[in-house]
């Protein structure tokens, strides 16, 4: 099986440098502390605060093992070469909704980087939208599939 390449920023990639130097730091030593005290309490069968620390462990070392994964394999995106021709990673896109003339803009990031937010108007280049739009040019309609039915889409403008 081919491992997956994560594309990452400049930006994702410190963040995610960031995040596991916090994790591996900071946060393991605080669960040990919490499952030692928990520990102190007796009887591990029926103690709540054992079975809690003992999850937020294995949830933080799940997205330890998964930073790790991605530190291993990611593709730094050379911001340099690209242009605005077309969308691409790290396009920052104005568009259109069709149907009622709202406008939105929307920054193109790696699907497995964590980068995306779409509230922070980060989407992912998997997401409906993104998807939609990559290697797309200005003028360009594009069809997505939502939730609420399909979605007519313009492309006003790229820039990085």
């Amino acid at each position: 099986m081919a491992v997956k390449q994560t594309m990452l920023t400049a930006e994702g990639l410190r963040k995610l440098e960031e995040e596991y130097k916090y994790l591996t730091e900071i946060k393991r030593k605080e669960i040990a502390e919490k499952i030692k005290v928990a520990r102190s309490f007796g009887d591990l069968s029926e103690n709540s605060e054992y079975d809690d620390a003992k999850n937020e462990q294995a949830i933080m070392e799940a997205r330890i093992t998964t930073i790790e994964a991605i530190l291993k394999t990611y593709v730094l995106i050379d911001e340099s070469n690209t242009s605005n021709e077309r969308v691409h990673l790290t396009s920052v896109v104005t568009v259109e909704m069709i149907a009622t003339g709202t406008r939105a803009t929307y920054t193109i990031v790696g699907s497995g980087s964590n980068e995306a937010n779409p509230a922070e108007g980060r989407i992912s280049d998997e997401s409906p939208i993104g998807a939609a739009l990559m290697d797309k040019c200005v003028g360009d309609v594009v069809e997505v599939e939502t939730p609420g039915g399909v979605v007519g889409i313009k492309l006003l403008e790229i820039s990085k």
